[in-house]
């Protein structure tokens, strides 16, 4: 994996026999999203979490053995993207938690994060289809682990209501980012009993 810091952004780029992804995850408040995984609801939700979080992400480079199926391509997208999120944040000089509940439609999903160091996802949801258009729903889940493991945050996932597998899936999305964008809100003092996040 390489990696490669400058002020307010962070490129990874890691190729295995599965993947080639390289990505610039950017702190500028504005939250574009460029690039594609020629996944077309995974693009959709990329989107989405950039323009809540107002973090941009250029998607630079991604190739996956999609002839397979999507898994290797979800999981290792938000690998690396968690990686960008870990290099480029100063945990101990950000808020630290951040929380949102998130409607769309009948769907409402609760978010909560904690930039704690320490890897954890609690995703508790289910869906009432296998897939949203040709994307199976299950790998919503693993994205959501890949990046948090990565990442190493504590992250809560909770599905409140919904029946709508597209709703369901856009509002966890909406709700990630907005609880992401007011963790890593800038203060002054480190947010530990301990004085120290790692």
């Amino acid at each position: 994996m390489k990696i490669e810091k400058q002020t307010n952004r962070c490129c990874v780029e890691r190729e295995t026999l599965e993947t080639n992804i390289k990505l610039w995850l950017i702190d500028d408040g504005k939250g574009e999203f460029t690039g594609s995984s020629r996944i077309g609801f995974l693009d959709h939700m990329l989107k989405t979490f950039c323009r809540f979080s107002t973090l941009s992400l250029s998607l630079e480079q991604f190739e996956a053995d999609l002839h397979v199926d999507m898994h290797h391509g979800v999981e290792d997208l938000a690998l690396v993207l968690g990686t960008a999120f870990r290099e480029l944040l100063d945990y101990s000089r950000a808020k630290r938690f951040g929380y949102a509940i998130v409607p769309m439609d009948e769907a409402l999903t609760m978010c909560s994060i904690d930039l704690s160091g320490r890897s954890f996802l609690n995703f508790q949801a289910s869906f009432e289809t296998q897939s949203i258009g040709d994307f199976p729903v299950e790998l919503i889940e693993e994205f959501f682990r890949s990046f948090s493991s990565n990442a190493r945050i504590t992250l809560h996932i909770v599905k409140l209501f919904g029946k709508n597998s597209h709703h369901i899936a856009e509002s966890m999305f909406k709700a990630f980012a907005i609880a992401v964008r007011s963790a890593i809100e800038k203060i002054e003092s480190t947010q530990s009993t301990k004085g120290v996040i790692d």
